[in-house]
């Protein structure tokens, strides 16, 4: 079992978070910590293999968290989960060595891809020894993720705020209240739903009113 620890200064956000790495196989959450200074304790005390790191803690930074491992030489990998996406920060955390960088909000599927590819990544480098080039190579394609084709005019980061909206939502949604969510406007959000439609993640309903056209109820499906 990959061995995690979750870093996040918001409690029920740390919670979603275990929740979604609990449903990956081959993972287990070992720990929660919601300050810098609780996540060094924590990684010190639990030794985790990955830690879900957020930039935004209260008493200093997870980047500060980040250069305090590599200056120590902690051998922990560090997967970035945050809502910072300036481009400085962005920056920082490579040149930290991070294994990826998922900002939210996010879908369980974006974790959990980033998570299976760690997996495969980890895994290989697991035995000693020497490996040669080609094996390298693979390692370094299976950090990447895959490319997710969508139709034209519609982009994957805007897909993971519309998904994220509906699959939070405790109901159906109207195409307008989950563009309300998601900080859309509703047609653009209505191409997004229907492309999960198509997919088959969300389903649809008709809500039939006392007049005009039926409504378009949405929920997410692939749970």
């Amino acid at each position: 079992m990959i061995r995690v620890l979750i870093v996040d200064d918001d409690f029920m956000v740390a919670k979603v978070h275990r929740g979604f790495v609990s449903r990956v196989p081959g993972f287990e959450v070992v720990g929660l910590a919601h300050t810098g200074a609780g996540a060094l304790a924590e990684i010190e005390r639990l030794a985790p293999d990955l830690v879900l790191l957020d930039i935004y803690l209260p008493d200093f930074t997870g980047l500060e968290v980040l250069r305090r491992l590599r200056d120590g030489k902690v051998g922990v990998d560090v997967l970035i989960v945050t809502a910072a996406r300036d481009v400085e920060t962005v920056r920082e955390a490579m040149r930290g060595g991070v294994v990826h960088y998922l900002i939210k909000p996010f879908t369980f599927d974006s974790m959990r891809e980033r998570l299976e590819r760690y997996a495969i990544a980890h895994q290989g480098l697991a035995a000693d020894g020497d490996i040669g080039q080609d094996d390298v190579d693979r390692l370094f394609v299976a950090m990447r993720p895959a490319r997710v084709e969508l139709p034209k005019g519609l982009n994957a980061d805007t897909a993971d705020l519309v998904g994220a909206a509906l699959k939070k939502a405790a109901d159906e949604l109207s195409a307008a209240e989950c563009a309300g969510l998601a900080g859309l406007s509703r047609v653009a959000t209505r191409r997004y739903l229907e492309h999960f439609v198509a997919e088959g993640k969300a389903a649809v309903r008709l809500r039939y009113g006392s007049a005009g056209r039926p409504e378009r109820r949405y929920r997410w499906a692939a749970r």
